[in-house]
């Protein structure tokens, strides 16, 4: 499967984001921490390579911990500062800010230095589309300055958002970008739902999703859904059917969705697969691993 998603609205925020840079003093970068590489957008880094950076590893409460830990330590490179954070909960606020002061402090004393005391800084908060941009705004500000949504392409303008005295927010629509040169990368990203899963063959990703699964978390799927090896092997001989979507079926039967005919419902199946996994209910699990 093809999986490519550039609506017309993401070339004008692109735009946007362009004209607007020159007012930014650092941006701040969200990326998915169940796909730290596949959810940075190479356009942002051509964007912000003369600005201070702050990469958050968004959702990390839904990744795996300990590949979360060593996708911090692969993206620091001294220049880049990098912290994992949950969003939803927004306990980190605090570190937040403490690091965007620490990042732009070269700036912030070159300002003094000039006589310009008490000038805002000002961030642009960036990042694939579904990714938690305008809950973390939400949580940063302490109110509901962002519009948020559990799908792709809520956010579809700027938005300024002020945090107070010390600094100043540029909320941006969630891009990609037009080709994906690797296909990996567009799966890993249909996968957390950062496109629109009406331009998918959902039981195809499913199907993608269980292969990924079975290298590294093999237990997910059986402990979730009740699901024995030999149930597997039955289907497989009865349906004719390959491995993946005999496991589809497995789900449909054990989570009593039928079609006419008690035939297994797979794209029910499929469906509720991908929402358990992104919503965590399959366990804390990262799809990629720093090389």
């Amino acid at each position: 499967m093809n999986y490519q998603w550039y609506p017309g609205h993401m070339t004008k925020a692109i735009r946007m984001m362009q004209e607007n840079i020159k007012l930014i003093d650092i941006i701040i970068e969200l990326t998915d921490a169940r796909i730290p590489a596949a959810g940075r957008n190479p356009d942002i880094d051509e964007l912000g390579k003369n600005k201070y950076r702050l990469v958050i590893l968004n959702k990390a409460d839904l990744a795996d911990p300990s590949v979360t830990k060593k996708w911090q330590e692969a993206f620091s490179d001294g220049k880049t500062l990098v912290m994992e954070m949950n969003s939803k909960t927004g306990n980190e606020a605090a570190k937040v800010k403490d690091l965007v002061q620490k990042a732009c402090a070269e700036k912030i004393e070159r300002d003094k230095k000039r006589g310009i005391v008490g000038r805002p800084i000002r961030a642009m908060v960036a990042g694939i589309p579904n990714v938690g941009k305008s809950t973390f705004i939400n949580k940063l500000a302490g109110r509901a300055s962002a519009k948020t949504g559990n799908k792709p392409g809520v956010t579809k303008g700027k938005q300024w958002i002020s945090l107070g005295k010390n600094m100043q927010l540029l909320d941006t629509p969630g891009i990609l970008w037009p080709k994906f040169e690797d296909e990996t990368v567009g799966l890993h990203l249909a996968l957390i739902g950062s496109m629109n899963d009406e331009n998918l063959d959902v039981c195809e990703l499913a199907c993608e999703l269980i292969k990924i699964l079975e290298v590294n978390y093999k237990n997910a799927i059986p402990e979730k859904y009740g699901i024995t090896d030999e149930q597997v092997e039955e289907l497989e001989n009865r349906q004719y059917a390959t491995h993946y979507s005999a496991i589809l079926s497995a789900i449909a039967e054990n989570r009593k969705c039928f079609k006419q005919g008690a035939e297994p419902d797979i794209e029910r199946a499929a469906a509720m697969l991908l929402d358990d996994f992104r919503n965590g209910k399959l366990g804390r699990i990262s799809l990629e691993r720093p090389q």
